[in-house]
């Protein structure tokens, strides 16, 4: 699992992005973290739903 996530977040920021310090570097990394990665990116696990969308299905369920 660790793997998959660092590959793709190489993949989807390292790789594509010039950094001029390592602060900037450690923002970028965050930023995609917590912005991208675990809101809006489909996981497997969620039945390949971002964590959103699987959050509103089950929010919807549950008030239905």
């Amino acid at each position: 699992m660790a793997e998959s996530f660092f590959g793709s977040l190489k993949t989807e920021r390292v790789y594509i992005t010039k950094y001029s310090t390592r602060e900037e570097a450690r923002r970028g990394v965050v930023d995609y973290i917590e912005m991208f990665y675990n809101s809006k990116r489909p996981h497997s696990y969620l039945g390949y739903l971002s964590p959103m969308a699987f959050e509103k299905k089950w929010y919807l369920k549950k008030t239905a």
